[in-house]
């Protein structure tokens, strides 16, 4: 049994595009024959939340046609994810989850320790309808940390050029990795209170006063009643973070559960 709040990792990772063959440049479609270099994980970056300095790792050092040997990153990434509890990540679910433990599979690795994943931008979206749930968009409207723009290398040029070993490529994916987990992890603490499928923290902390299950507060104040179709709740609001939640036992006698029809 615990007694400690969960270690929650803010993670993003790059990968190296698929490439292929093709005859031209509308509505291609790319058989697997056609296929000249598969998917890999050019670098992630790691926070633990609450946390200070950014961990990143990346395939640079492998060299020019060496960067789909993703191995030795992939055993680090593998550790990341075995030591957290929670992993925040901005399309999480869909995209990076699966992209990691395709790799893993493929390097022939054992899971990794079960970890519950806080995909922001799913539960933003099931909250809120902002123009655009894109991490650029969402940090530009919300957060002190924005994600970075390619400076020197716009759009698709950047993965290009580091595939092509340029340096100072490299040395802006670095930074744009690394601001991606910075900026989200501010992102995911403006809004977390918000979120309707976030993981219990209260459960980890086995305190025996009311704790909030978002951010592990103790603050607790009493704020009326949650209501059922056949049960009343007492309800709290966390006066850390802002979340409301409620007791787990009804305050209704037997005899008026009882009488209670639906």
């Amino acid at each position: 049994m615990t007694n400690r709040k969960p270690k929650i990792v803010v993670l993003d990772i790059e990968t190296a595009p698929v490439t292929g063959q093709v005859w031209g440049l509308f509505k291609q479609s790319l058989g697997l024959e056609q296929i000249v270099n598969d998917q890999s994980i050019l670098s992630y970056a790691a926070k633990t939340v609450g946390k200070s300095g950014v961990r990143y790792e990346s395939v640079e050092a492998n060299g020019v046609g060496k960067y789909s040997d993703d191995r030795a990153l992939c055993e680090k990434l593998w550790h990341e994810i075995n030591d957290a509890d929670f992993i925040v990540a901005h399309n999480g679910k869909k995209f990076d989850m699966r992209k990691i433990y395709a790799r893993f599979i493929f390097h022939g690795f054992l899971p990794p320790s079960p970890v519950q994943v806080i995909d922001t931008l799913l539960e933003i979206r099931a909250v809120a309808a902002f123009t655009s749930a894109k991490l650029a968009f969402l940090t530009e409207k919300l957060t002190e940390e924005k994600k970075m723009a390619h400076a020197q290398f716009p759009g698709f040029t950047l993965w290009k050029e580091c595939l092509l070993g340029n340096r100072k490529a490299w040395a802006e994916m670095r930074k744009y990795n690394k601001q991606d987990v910075i900026s989200l992890e501010e992102l995911y603490l403006k809004t977390r209170a918000w979120y309707v499928g976030h993981p219990s923290v209260a459960v980890y902390l086995n305190n025996e006063t009311p704790t909030c299950p978002c951010c592990g507060g103790t603050d607790m104040t009493a704020a009326g009643f949650h209501h059922t179709r056949v049960n009343t709740y007492d309800r709290y609001v966390c006066e850390d973070c802002g979340r409301f939640a409620r007791g787990r036992f009804t305050v209704r006698t037997l005899a008026q559960r009882r009488s209670t029809v639906v």
